[in-house]
């Protein structure tokens, strides 16, 4: 499992893609549980917040059939396993630093000196997690790269509404 680790944190810094994965319903399975486990980890360690679990399941959800309909809509439905093993790998790989980027900006007050580096940092690695997203988008459906990132943001953008609609409660 640790040769998958090393393979996802690879993706996550945009050296390998989607491609180097094997099309396993089994990886998938696995690297889902390691996304949703290691998410629980790290909120485990933060403040409790309301409905955590219920928006975890919620988005993973989500993800998971955004990229089962796209590929299926683009002509793609064999690249799904490969896909989506990525896309929650990388994440899996990411969560600590966005958990405790997130964190880190609800921590300090607007009139705190570290409001805008910790924001700054947080700014950067949403853009670091739409760069490698689009990377394993246009890997897999062959788009452009300016055509992936507007499929990642929309993604985001949707997921967020779809957490907000759910939970009003929940910030992501």
């Amino acid at each position: 499992m640790s040769e998958f680790i090393r393979l996802y944190t690879q993706i996550a810094l945009l050296r390998r893609g989607p491609q180097d994965l094997p099309a396993s319903g089994l990886l998938l399975a696995l690297t889902v549980a390691g996304y949703l486990a290691v998410n629980l980890l790290v909120s485990s360690l933060l403040p409790p917040g309301e409905h955590r679990l219920e928006a975890l399941l919620v988005a993973t959800l989500f993800t998971l059939l955004w990229y089962i309909l796209l590929l299926r809509l683009a002509g793609r439905p064999e690249r799904t396993l490969q896909t989506t093993s990525a896309v929650f790998g990388f994440q899996a790989v990411l969560t600590p630093l966005v958990h405790c980027s997130a964190w880190l900006v609800r921590r300090f007050s607007d009139d705190s000196p570290l409001q805008l580096p910790v924001m700054c940092g947080l700014l950067l690695l949403f853009a670091w997690v739409i760069a490698a997203n689009s990377h394993i988008v246009k890997a897999a459906l062959e788009w452009s790269a300016t055509s992936s990132v507007a499929l990642v943001i929309l993604q985001t953008l949707a997921g967020w509404l779809l957490l907000s609609a759910l939970f009003p409660a929940v910030k992501a």
